[in-house]
């Protein structure tokens, strides 16, 4: 009820109280004129003032200008009770504009209500309440069940179910206990969780998203920078020829308060108003739409790109593969244990995928203190010095540059070979598994008309092969380098609107240089949410077709809305030159068709896909 009593809504009852009576006071003409006047100050001293400041800056043909002008003129000619009615109107069409788009706004950005504004802090073995932003990395934080996550971190004691469909709309809760990842924004079920922070509530993931989403209307499509444009030429030409209308029958010897007035009515009919409130309003929709699906948009230029793609560039691991790797095999002149050692106190220092699966297959603790000179080889490997012993551990690229003799057999995996002092001791087969959404994903792409699926990966070209059959992916490039991924993506460039789809952490460069950047699995990666355009929340191939489907829904929602309004406000404007219709019908209509819009841009966010 606060939300729909506000001070313009004061305004328009006050106003409607003076006109009211004015009317009881008619047979008086001074004191009926008197509260015209005063109702006529009360609901039109905003528009009237927003327009002054407006033509101060340069900017003078807006909605507030049009209506400025069609009133005063018509106190000019004596329609004294049409002036004041017709800003009455427009002040409530305006208000109930307003109300909608508010609450739609509202209703979205509640979908993303992740942000916990306090934390119950665990100090000196006391649980206190504090403000979430008071919390810093480290900080060990209790969960009580029904409360959400305030900060991401990891669980350090306790079990639980949580719901992680706020950031993923997956409904199905997750188990997490010791040792799991939980991400802010999600909610505790049943169980008293502790947790440790992992970042403070600035980089925190409930914090980002929502800073996105509500920015997320500061990048303005070419759709919307065109409406821009065209309300600053259609309003002038409007006023033109409302003057036109004015002028000509005047020379003609024709009434001219007739004229006037239908100059007026010519005025109010063309103000763009659903123009300039529903095309924004349904790029947000379509973004608040986007999110209730477990799909971060950026902004509404994002959308608009969604919907050019004409090709779809896949990174292998960790996109359409789990990621998830183990060690299923080694193959080496010394023991299993001593080559996984060796691999693992090399791989200590990174965070890549496939050195923690080393270091989980080793499964003891290392001492860093034997380790020397760590050094990373990106799309390579890694050196260092263990106990005074030169280690290399990487790919077959990293021998070749290295000039180290090695042999090559046919295990089908990721291949890790291991250095010692010069001499390669064999190598680590660690596999991956597919994904199950991956094996419909060309299908699911093709109905959308998107036919040109390719893939590319830094693994070797059997893996890269096997890997691609298996999906139905026919064109591959395999031994790609970062630096070689961004080449190969800005030829296909070429000829295609391109997007990329990676994991969002190695292939940031790449994911920047595409035409739509698309992370997957970006939840808590920073890399993925500043690098792409477009953050599938849960690791599911089967949001990518549907992003696109939200995208193209809501540039359909737009065009419909565009072209509803423009071909209503022509033949409004049609009838007003010629006199068939009032002042009245004319704000009528302006309010009716912004409503209409409002309206259908709001389904988007209801309507099946």
């Amino acid at each position: 009820m606060k939300k729909f009593i506000n001070f313009d809504f004061v305004r328009i009852i006050i106003s409607i109280l003076f006109l009211g009576l004015a009317y009881l006071f008619k047979e008086n003409g001074t004191l009926f004129l008197i509260l015209l006047v005063l109702s006529y100050i009360v609901i039109a001293y905003e528009t009237l003032f927003t327009a002054l400041k407006n033509i101060f800056k340069g900017e003078v043909f807006d909605e507030n200008f049009l209506m400025s002008l069609a009133t005063i003129c018509a106190f000019f000619i004596g329609e004294y009770a049409e002036a004041v009615m017709v800003m009455l109107l427009y002040e409530i069409g305006e208000y109930l504009s307003d109300l909608a788009v508010n609450k739609s706004k509202a209703s979205i950005t509640s979908l993303m209500d992740l942000r916990s504004d306090y934390i119950n802090l665990k100090i000196d073995g006391q649980v206190i309440k504090k403000k979430t932003n008071e919390a810093k990395k480290g900080d060990i934080f209790v969960v009580s069940p029904g409360e959400k996550v305030a900060l991401d971190g990891k669980v350090v004691k306790g079990e639980s179910y949580v719901d992680t469909s706020s950031l993923n709309g997956e409904s199905k809760p997750l188990k997490v206990g010791k040792g799991s990842d939980v991400i802010s924004g999600w909610v505790n079920k049943d169980g008293l969780i502790e947790v440790q922070a992992t970042s403070d509530f600035k980089d925190s993931t409930a914090n980002k998203i929502i800073e996105l989403i509500e920015n997320s209307n500061e990048r303005k499509t070419s759709t919307e920078k065109f409406i821009t444009k065209f309300a600053r030429i259609y309003t002038p030409i409007v006023v033109g020829l409302a003057i036109l209308l004015v002028v000509i029958p005047w020379l003609l010897g024709l009434d001219i308060n007739t004229w006037i007035y239908r100059a007026l009515v010519f005025l109010v009919t063309s103000c763009p108003c659903a123009l300039v409130i529903s095309v924004p309003l349904g790029f947000f929709c379509g973004i608040g739409r986007a999110s209730k699906e477990g799909i971060l948009i950026k902004g509404s230029e994002e959308i608009e790109r969604l919907t050019h793609i004409k090709a779809i560039v896949f990174d292998k691991t960790g996109t359409i593969t789990k990621g998830n790797f183990e060690v299923i095999k080694t193959c080496t002149d010394v023991s299993k244990e001593e080559i996984l050692r060796l691999a693992a106190y090399a791989e200590s220092f990174s965070n890549h995928p496939i050195a923690l699966s080393v270091k989980r297959a080793y499964d003891k603790v290392i001492d860093k203190s034997k380790i020397e000179d760590f050094k990373e080889e990106g799309g390579y490997g890694v050196f260092a010095k263990i106990e005074g012993n030169e280690v290399l551990v990487g790919n077959e690229k990293l021998l070749q540059k290295h000039k180290i003799k090695y042999e090559k057999d046919g295990d089908v995996g990721t291949l890790v070979y291991v250095v010692l002092n010069g001499r390669c001791i064999g190598h680590i087969v660690i596999g991956d598994d597919i994904k199950e959404e991956a094996y419909s994903l060309t299908k699911n792409l093709s109905n959308l008309g998107i036919n040109n699926v390719i893939m590319l990966s830094g693994d070797n070209i059997d893996i890269v092969s096997d890997v691609s059959g298996k999906v139905k992916i026919k064109t591959y490039f395999a031994n790609l380098l970062p630096n070689d991924k961004v080449e190969k993506l800005n030829k296909i460039k070429e000829d295609n609107f391109t997007a990329f789809v990676g994991d969002g952490i190695n292939d940031a460069p790449v994911i920047k240089f595409s035409d739509v950047g698309i992370a997957m699995g970006g939840i808590g990666s920073d890399a993925a949410i500043e690098a792409s355009d477009v953050v599938l929340m849960n690791d599911d191939l089967n949001k990518l077709p549907l992003s696109i489907k939200i995208a193209r829904m809501t540039k359909k929602v737009v065009r419909e809305n565009i072209i509803f309004a423009l071909s209503f406000k022509f033949l409004m404007l049609i009838l007003a030159a010629f006199g068939f219709t009032s002042i009245f019908l004319a704000v009528f209509a302006d309010v009716g068709v912004t409503l209409i819009s409002i309206l259908n841009s709001l389904l988007i966010m209801k309507r099946r896909i």
